[in-house]
């Protein structure tokens, strides 16, 4: 009987899910560490199964069915923590047992497991985005598993618990639909919903019982992501919440869930339905994996911030809830019209605040810009190896007061610092309502532009401060600067986040923000959008190194358009000890403490990852502020692009000729990558491309 055990479509739809994820949405997962998920999953079934029942167990389904969740949820870069996470997760069905039934989700107490124990793992909330595809395709493929096990109404107890919860919070803050449609369709939150919290064999019996739990859980992750700020919420709610599922069996009776055979027509019929589903897949998966290629190469030029008119640039150095933020705006015009309203976490003093060197912004803007390299081909006639085609070499103004603390009557706004640090006059502000700190600002110099009351509000809410800058014209003009600079702020904060929203006010069209992350531990990513890799290390024609401009922004349009407009771009990811190539030296200690890293030591450990983030956005696309995490990816990436000089000299050689041949070749398919990358016209590209010279092959040579 084919496909007789709900199991078996559990298998393959997850199974499909991570080669979809794997194909269409650019992770960076390795084979080997998904081989040793799988592998410790079932070699951990099979070892617990012979010491307690002294049998092997015909479980085998389950145990896969946690290796792909685990494939599906967790990351990480080292052998052990994908074992501890496989033992732990098939160990929690054997240790943690009431009435001879497991109450921890296994793939979840293996994922909490590496997230405890180790360093090295991670979870990425925003990697399948929010794609109305791919919800769709999560909801069918789901619906059929919950069809057949009857746990539906845990799902839909969860997703509308959730859904109201979510609405009511962002109608409360001020946010608009957006928001709230943003945050509830992500694909994360619907494979939690549909797969791991509907295993029959770890949640309560009865429905009333699943109903009470799924409300809970939901009320919990809510609370440990809004209030706690904990990106890993679901996950860490699920775990917390598992043991009340005793309590709860105690409390509501009912049969125990047993993985009934399923009839041959009813299986037939969901195969049909399955199939149907696999096709969609099949096709949607149209888009090619990138090859990999060694770094090396002779660095040519470098796509920095200079590329765009308007860029505003932010570096955070972050480890645990420490963080020093720098922002250096892009602000044009007279510095006496300059005016900055930033939300911040907590209430700054006088020496959490400092002045930036704007040098040293443009060093990390420098040191992880993408970047283009060049090759140049040998003699085809000299060669040692006959398939050597490179070489690679390593390579308004603002009146405070009295200055003290103090409240404007009827507007609810508290000055709860006052000071000036070299030309900026600095006051931190709390409020209790957006009217009256919008009338306080406007009041005080400020003009706030339309449609600022709302965001204010939002943030108020939140019990966020605000941080209100305004240049000393005296302090300036002694400075010698001709332009502001970088204004660097240090707090503790669980929240990790960076506010776009209040900016986008007044913004006209899209804005670019370059964000570079440091850490001591790995990569950051964005967890409330996707966080896509630049397209990269492909090979383009010679004529552009003197247009590397124009094609590097057109090329990231061109991306941006493909991918909705709606993700975050990853540019470079590296440990700041070495690069290769090198656009730009790497930054000494000295350089590193200015930029804000604050975790080097007397002895020279400067564990510093970099993380660079470029964000093109608008008010429809990205409707929430960006928020990260901190994750042990120590996978390196850097946008390149190479340019492969062909040999031009006199040939005397059989190989020669072929060699020609082969560049023409070359030369034809890089046109047609740049053509795909920039949406140039393809025939402007050939007239523009040095094309090689290359005499016929004789009919015969295509024989021997």
């Amino acid at each position: 009987m084919i496909m007789n055990d709900a199991r078996d479509y559990q298998i393959l739809f997850l199974s499909m899910f991570l080669g979809l994820g794997i194909v269409t949405r650019d992770w960076s997962w390795r084979t080997d560490l998904m081989l040793v998920l799988i592998v410790g999953c079932l070699f951990s079934q099979a070892v617990l199964s012979l010491i307690v029942h002294n049998r092997l167990s015909h479980s085998w389904r389950s145990a896969l069915i946690t290796s792909l969740g685990l494939c599906l949820l967790l990351r990480g870069d080292d052998y052990r923590t994908m074992a501890i996470a496989a033992c732990a997760a098939i160990a929690s069905k054997f240790l943690f047992r009431v009435d001879n039934k497991h109450f921890f989700n296994p793939a979840n107490f293996g994922i909490i497991a590496a997230l405890t124990v180790t360093n090295d793992a991670w979870v990425s909330p925003g990697q399948w985005g929010s794609d109305w595809w791919y919800l769709a395709l999560f909801l069918g493929a789901g619906g059929l598993i919950l069809q057949k096990v009857g746990r539906w109404d845990t799902s839909v107890a969860f997703l509308l618990s959730y859904t109201f919860i979510t609405a009511i919070y962002n109608v409360w803050l001020g946010w608009g639909w957006d928001v709230i449609g943003h945050q509830l369709m992500s694909g994360s939150l619907l494979i939690f919903a549909l797969f791991m919290i509907t295993d029959p064999r770890s949640i309560p019996n009865s429905v009333y019982s699943r109903l009470i739990w799924a409300v809970c859980l939901a009320l919990v992750s809510f609370g440990f992501k809004e209030f706690l700020f904990i990106n890993n919420a679901m996950f860490w709610a699920l775990f917390l919440l598992s043991p009340l599922t005793v309590f709860l069996d105690r409390v509501w009776l009912a049969p125990r869930f047993s993985w009934d055979s399923m009839g041959v027509g009813g299986a037939k019929a969901q195969l049909r339905t399955y199939f149907k589903v696999l096709i969609v897949v099949l096709v949607s998966v149209g888009w090619g994996v990138q090859p990999a290629w060694a770094f090396c190469g002779f660095y040519v030029a470098k796509a920095d911030s200079s590329l765009y008119n308007q860029a505003s640039q932010v570096v955070i150095a972050r480890d645990g809830d420490r963080t020093i933020l720098t922002m250096s705006n892009d602000y044009q015009g007279d510095v006496e019209d300059f005016a900055l309203v930033v939300p911040v976490p907590v209430i700054l003093d006088e020496d959490q605040v400092n002045i930036g060197n704007s040098t040293i912004v443009d060093r990390l803007d420098a040191f992880s810009a993408p970047r283009l390299v060049e090759y140049h081909d040998s003699d085809p006639c000299q060669r040692y190896t006959q398939d050597l085609l490179m070489a690679p070499l390593s390579g308004a103004e603002l009146s405070s007061g009295s200055g003290g603390t103090g409240r404007r009557r009827n507007l609810g706004v508290t000055v709860e610092s006052s000071f000036s640090v070299a030309e900026y006059d600095i006051l931190i502000l709390s409020a209790t309502e957006s009217d009256g700190l919008e009338t306080w600002l406007n009041q005080n110099g400020y003009k706030i532009p339309k449609g600022a009351r709302e965001v204010l509000g939002a943030y108020i809410r939140q019990n966020m401060k605000f941080f209100v800058a305004k240049v000393n014209l005296d302090e300036f003009d002694k400075t010698g600067y001709q332009k502001l600079r970088p204004l660097m702020m240090a707090y503790e904060s669980s929240r990790f986040m960076l506010p776009i929203r209040l900016g986008m006010v007044n913004a006209k069209g899209e804005q670019d923000l370059l964000v570079y992350l440091l850490s001591p531990r790995g990569q950051m990513e964005v967890t409330n959008y996707r966080t896509v890799k630049v397209p990269s290390v492909v090979d383009v024609p010679e004529f552009v190194e003197q247009e590397f401009t124009d094609f590097y922004k057109d090329m990231f349009t061109t991306a941006y358009q493909r991918e909705n407009k709606e993700v975050a771009f990853l540019e470079y990811s590296w440990n700041m000890a070495n690069c290769d190539p090198c656009s730009a030296p790497i930054l000494n200690p000295e350089e590193l403490r200015q930029a804000g890293v604050f975790w080097l030591d007397d002895y020279g450990n400067r564990n510093v990852f970099i993380t660079r983030i470029h964000v093109r956005y608008t008010q429809d696309k990205f409707p929430e502020d960006l928020r990260f995490q901190n994750t042990g990816n120590q996978q390196e990436f850097q946008g390149r692009y190479i340019i492969n000089h062909p040999f031009r000299g006199e040939v005397s050689c059989d190989a020669g000729e072929e060699y020609k041949q082969e560049v023409r070749q070359r030369q034809e398919k890089e046109a047609q990558t740049l053509a795909n990358l920039t949406g140039w016209d393809i025939n402007d590209i050939r007239a523009k491309v040095d094309f090689v010279e290359a005499k016929p092959l004789p009919w015969w040579r295509r024989v021997w």
